[in-house]
C-alpha cells in the first residue's frame, strides 16, 4: 500500500470516522492537539530538543541519524499501540490518519513504519499547523446562533442541557472551557485547557453545526483564564437573545445550593478576585458574612453585584431591543421540567 497525502478539508471529514495519531512530542500534544487525536510521539520532549539542535548546528543527515537511534527502539511498541487503539474502535478499520507539526519528517517516518506493517495510512499536508489555520477560519464564519440569557443563578447551563434533550443543537462554552464563567466559576471544576486547545475544541464544534441553528449560553468574552475568539464573539453579540427572567430569591436559592457547599477559603478567594469592581466595603461585608456562616447574606450582596454587571453588559449591544426576547418563570424547576420549553422561545 502507498501512503496517501490529504488536505485539511479531507482530513477533517476522515477524522470523524478513523483514528488520528499525533506523532508530536508529549509536551506539544499536551499543550494543544486535534480533539480526539491519540498521542503517538516519535520523540520525547528531550529527544526532540536534541534532534532539533543537531539539525541546526550539524546538519540534516546527522540529525536524521540521531533520530533513527531514538526511533528504532520504539518501532515495535508504536505498532502495538496503534493496534491497541484500533481494537477499541467499533469499525475495526485498517485506516489511520497521521500528522506531525508541519507534515514533515516525523509524520513521514511514522507513516512509513505503519504502512510497512500493513495499515492504510493518510498523512495531513501541512500537519497540525494546517489544522490551526483551519481552526482560525471557523471563527470568521457566520452562524445561526440563539443565545440563552439571564441573570446569574437562572440555571442557564441546566436549561441549555434541557434544550439538548429536546433535540436542539447546543454548544456548551463553559463545558469546553471547564469553567462556569464568574469569579467563582473555577471552583469544583477541572483545570482549564490552554487557550489553543479551547479554540480547537470550539472550532470542531462549530464546524459540525455550521449549517444548523444552535444555542449557546450568554457569556462574557472571558471565561476564567480563556477568551472567546474576537470574531466569533462579535457574531454572538449580534445574535438573538432569549432572556430567562427568574425572581431574585429563586436564583439566590439556586446559587447557594450550588456554591454554598464549597470551602470558605475558596469562596473568599473568589470574592477577593473581584474586590476592585465589587468595592472595598462590599468585599469586607461579604467576607464577614461568610466567616460568620451567614452564606445567604453574603450571596445576596454578590448576586446584586452580578445582576448589575450583567444588565450593563446585556445592553451594551447594538440593536438590543430587536435582539432581546424575555421569558419569565416563577420557579427554576418549572423552566427545567417544561417539556414544551421551546414553545416559550418561539425560535425562528
Amino acid at each position: 500500500m502507498s501512503i496517501k497525502k490529504i488536505t485539511i478539508p479531507e482530513f477533517i471529514v476522515l477524522a470523524n470516522e478513523y483514528p488520528v495519531f499525533d506523532v508530536r512530542s508529549n509536551g506539544e500534544y499536551g499543550h494543544a492537539h486535534i480533539p480526539n487525536a491519540n498521542n503517538l510521539p516519535l520523540f520525547s520532549d528531550e529527544e526532540r530538543k536534541i534532534v532539533g539542535t543537531a539539525y541546526k548546528k550539524i546538519g540534516k543527515k546527522e540529525a536524521i541519524k540521531l533520530g533513527l537511534d531514538f526511533f528504532g527502539v520504539k518501532m515495535k511498541s508504536m505498532v502495538e499501540e496503534v493496534e491497541k487503539i484500533i481494537s477499541t474502535q467499533q469499525s475495526k478499520s485498517n485506516i489511520i490518519l497521521v500528522h506531525c507539526w508541519r507534515g514533515g519528517m516525523r509524520s513521514a517516518g511514522v507513516a512509513w513504519l505503519l504502512d510497512l506493517y500493513g495499515f492504510e495510512v493518510y498523512t495531513l499536508i501541512g500537519g497540525y499547523k494546517a489544522f490551526r489555520n483551519w481552526v482560525l477560519q471557523q471563527f470568521e464564519k457566520d452562524y445561526n446562533i440563539k443565545v440563552l440569557g439571564g441573570y446569574t443563578g437562572s440555571a442557564k447551563t441546566e436549561l441549555l442541557k434541557s434544550l439538548s434533550v429536546n433535540n436542539e443543537n447546543i454548544i456548551d462554552l463553559e463545558g469546553l472551557a471547564c469553567h462556569k464563567g464568574s469569579a467563582f466559576g473555577g471552583i469544583g471544576q477541572p483545570q482549564q485547557p490552554s487557550q489553543e486547545m479551547f479554540e480547537n475544541k470550539l472550532a470542531v464544534a462549530l464546524h459540525k453545526l455550521s449549517t444548523s441553528p444552535f444555542w449557546i449560553e450568554d457569556e462574557s468574552q472571558r471565561i476564567g483564564a480563556l477568551n472567546i475568539p474576537p470574531s466569533f464573539w462579535k457574531t454572538i453579540r449580534k445574535s438573538s437573545i432569549y432572556f430567562i427572567d427568574v425572581p431574585f430569591e429563586e436564583r439566590l436559592d439556586f446559587i447557594i445550593k450550588g456554591y454554598g457547599q464549597f470551602e470558605k477559603e475558596k469562596l473568599v478567594g473568589a470574592i477577593m478576585r473581584i474586590q476592585k469592581r465589587f468595592g472595598p466595603l462590599e468585599t469586607k461585608t461579604a467576607i464577614s458574612f461568610l466567616l460568620e456562616d451567614n452564606i445567604r447574606e453574603a450571596f445576596v450582596l454578590l448576586l446584586t453585584y452580578y445582576d448589575k454587571s450583567y444588565i450593563k453588559a446585556l445592553h451594551n449591544r447594538e440593536n438590543i431591543t430587536a435582539l432581546l426576547q424575555k421569558i419569565s418563570f416563577t420557579k427554576i424547576d418549572i423552566a427545567l421540567n417544561t417539556k414544551n420549553l421551546l414553545s416559550f422561545f418561539n425560535p425562528n
